[in-house]
C-alpha cells in the first residue's frame, strides 16, 4: 500500500500556504489561483498552525455576512488540524478522512508541511494499487497455467 510520501512523490509536493495574519480574501484568491480547495496556515517559521478551506470561508465569512478583506485567516482557520506523517499509509489516510469527515489532509514532518493529500488523490492511488494487484494476479495465473485470459 502506498504511503503519504509515495503519493506526494507522484502527485507533487507543492505546499500552498498562507500566514494567519493575511486576509481571508488573499487566501481565497490564492486558492482560486492554485485551483485548490484548502491552504495550510503557517507561521513565520513555516510551521503548521492550521488549515483554511473553502468550507471555512463559506460557513464563517459568507454565511455570517463578514468581509473577506477585513477578516483575518487566523479568525476562521481550523486550528486543531488532523494531519499525517510521510510514512502514513493510504489506508490510514482514507480511514482518518472518512471518520473525521475531512477532504484535505496535511502531510507534516517536524511541524513543517510537506504537502496535502485530498480525497481525490486517495481514490486515484487506491485505484492504481488495485490495478497493480489485478495485473500481478493475472500475470501469476498466466505464468502458472500457461494459458491465456
Amino acid at each position: 500500500m502506498s504511503t503519504a510520501r509515495e503519493m506526494l512523490e507522484i502527485k507533487g509536493d507543492e505546499v500552498w500556504s498562507i500566514l494567519a495574519s493575511q486576509s481571508v480574501y488573499e487566501a481565497v484568491a490564492l486558492m482560486a489561483d492554485k485551483e485548490v480547495g484548502a491552504l495550510m496556515v503557517v507561521n513565520d517559521q513555516a510551521r503548521l498552525m492550521g488549515i483554511i478551506s473553502e468550507r471555512d470561508y463559506s460557513r464563517k465569512v459568507i454565511l455570517k455576512n463578514k468581509s473577506s478583506r477585513e477578516t483575518l485567516v487566523a479568525d476562521i482557520m481550523t486550528r486543531n488540524v488532523i494531519q499525517v506523517g510521510l510514512a502514513t499509509t493510504a489506508d490510514t489516510c482514507m480511514t482518518l478522512m472518512s471518520q473525521k469527515k475531512i477532504r484535505h489532509l496535511p502531510v507534516v514532518e517536524d511541524s513543517i508541511p510537506q504537502g496535502m493529500i485530498t480525497v481525490g488523490d486517495l481514490l486515484k492511488f487506491i485505484i492504481q494499487d488495485q490495478e497493480m494487484t489485478i495485473e500481478e494476479l493475472q500475470s501469476y495465473i498466466h505464468g502458472e497455467t500457461g494459458g491465456e485470459a
